[in-house]
C-alpha cells in the first residue's frame, strides 16, 4: 500500500526565524601556504567551546586540515558574526604556535588532494568507501545558513522557490578558480566538484512534506544514506532543528562577506516565510532552468546571464540582485540586519573572491602562494 511507503519525518519547528551559521575554516602551514593536516592538534588546545546553548562551536570535518565553527541559536546577523568571531579568535591563538594559519575560500589554490589525511569516523568512513575517488577529492570549504521556520508544511514552498536565489548566492560567494594549482576557468569549481556525489547537488522540488518522507523511506531502504546528514543537497531541511539550511555557498573569506550573505539568506527565507503565510503561491523556476542558472554562476560567476522566470526570459545576475536588494530592504530592517544587507551590494564593486584571487595570481605572475597570503590576510585583518 502506498501510505506504507513512508518514513516519518519529525519536523522540530521554529517558533522565530532564528539563524545560525557554519563555517568551514582550513588550516595552511605558515611557511609553505600549503595545507597543514593538524586539525587534531588544534582541536587538543582549543578545547572543548560551547555555545550557551550547548551547541559544540568548533567541530571536525572529512579532511584533517579542515575545523569548522559554528554559533549557536541567534536572532539576528550580527550576534552570529559576534558569536562565529570570538571562536575564530580563539581557533587562531590555538593554531598559531602549531605553525598554523586560518583561511577560507572554496578551494585551495594548489595544494594536491593526495596528500591530505582523512578523519576517521564510522559516517566518513563510509562515505569514502562509497564515493571512492571522488569522496578523496572533496578538498573544498562552504558557508552552511540554517533559519528557522515555524512549520514542516511551509518548508518545500520556501525551498523551491529560494532555488530561483540560488545563482545569486553562488556569484556572490563564489570562491574557488584554482585546483591543484591550475586555473579551472570556472568561479566556482567547488560547486561541481560537490555535486559529483550521490546525495549531493540541487535537491528535488517536493510538494510537501509527505513526498518528502516518501522519499526519505526509499532512500533509507535501499541503502542510499543511513541519516538525513547523508543528504547533501544544496539546500535541504534540517528537521532535527527546525531549520532550512542553504549550503549554496563556497567558504567566504571575509566576516564582511560572510555577513553580508547570510544577511541575504536570512531575508529571503523570512520573505518566502512571510509570503506563505499571506496564502500566495511561490513562483519557481522549472528544474532545468535551475540546473543551468546552478552552473552558468559557477562558470561565470558575477557575469552569469540567469533565467529569471518560468517564460525564460534571462538577465544579468547582478542587475537581478540589484532588484533583490531593494524589495528585501523592508525584511532587514525587521531583522535587525539592514545594514549586513546592505554590504552584499559592495561584494561586485570589489570584486568577488574569485576574482580578487586572479587579480592577485596574474599580478604574481602565476606564484599561487600569494593568493594564500591574501586570503589568510582577508580572514585575520
Amino acid at each position: 500500500m502506498a501510505g506504507a511507503r513512508i518514513a516519518t519525518v519529525p519536523f522540530k519547528g521554529s517558533p522565530r526565524p532564528t539563524i545560525g551559521v557554519e563555517w568551514e575554516i582550513a588550516l595552511v602551514d605558515k611557511v609553505t601556504r600549503d595545507l597543514s593536516n593538524t586539525a587534531a592538534a588544534v582541536f587538543d588546545r582549543v578545547g572543548d567551546l560551547r555555545a550557551p546553548d550547548g551547541t559544540p562551536q568548533v567541530t571536525k570535518e572529512l579532511l584533517r586540515n579542515t575545523v569548522e565553527i559554528v554559533t549557536g541559536v541567534h536572532n539576528t546577523v550580527a550576534e552570529c558574526v559576534d558569536d562565529l568571531s570570538g571562536t575564530l579568535d580563539a581557533l587562531r591563538h590555538a593554531a598559531d604556535p602549531l605553525g598554523v594559519d586560518l583561511f577560507c575560500a572554496g578551494t585551495h589554490p594548489f595544494a594536491q588532494w593526495s596528500a591530505q589525511q582523512l578523519t576517521r569516523s564510522a559516517h566518513y568512513d563510509e562515505l569514502i568507501e562509497r564515493t571512492q575517488w571522488w569522496g578523496r577529492q572533496m578538498m573544498i570549504w562552504g558557508v552552511h545558513v540554517h533559519v528557522g521556520v515555524s512549520h514542516r508544511e511551509k518548508v518545500f514552498p520556501i525551498l523551491n522557490s529560494l532555488l530561483m536565489a540560488h545563482p545569486h548566492l553562488l556569484a556572490l560567494s563564489a570562491s574557488s578558480p584554482m585546483w591543484a594549482g591550475s586555473d579551472t576557468g570556472y568561479a566556482s569549481n567547488r560547486t561541481l566538484m560537490f555535486q559529483q556525489l550521490p546525495t549531493a547537488g540541487l535537491p528535488f522540488q517536493f510538494e510537501n512534506w509527505s513526498q518528502f518522507e516518501s522519499f526519505v523511506y526509499d532512500q533509507l531502504k535501499t541503502g542510499v544514506f543511513e541519516q538525513l546528514g547523508g543528504m547533501h543537497w544544496d539546500i535541504r531541511p534540517s528537521p532535527k532543528w527546525g531549520t532550512i539550511e542553504v549550503r549554496i555557498c563556497d567558504g567566504v573569506p571575509t566576516r564582511t562577506e560572510l555577513a553580508a550573505v547570510a544577511a541575504l539568506i536570512h531575508c529571503l527565507v523570512v520573505d518566502l516565510d512571510r509570503r506563505v503565510e499571506s496564502g500566495e503561491t511561490l513562483p519557481t523556476l522549472p528544474p532545468w532552468h535551475v540546473q543551468e542558472n546552478k552552473w552558468r554562476a559557477a562558470r561565470y560567476g558575477l557575469d552569469a546571464i540567469i533565467i529569471t522566470d518560468a517564460d525564460s526570459n534571462e538577465r544579468l545576475v547582478t542587475e537581478d540582485l540589484t532588484d533583490m536588494l531593494n524589495r528585501l530592504e523592508p525584511v532587514a530592517d525587521r531583522l535587525g540586519c539592514a545594514k549586513e544587507l546592505a554590504l552584499v551590494a559592495d561584494i561586485p564593486k570589489r570584486g568577488a573572491s574569485y576574482q580578487r584571487q586572479r587579480r592577485v595570481a596574474a599580478a604574481a605572475q602565476g606564484d599561487l602562494v600569494p593568493v594564500v597570503d591574501a586570503l589568510v590576510r582577508e580572514l585575520n585583518p
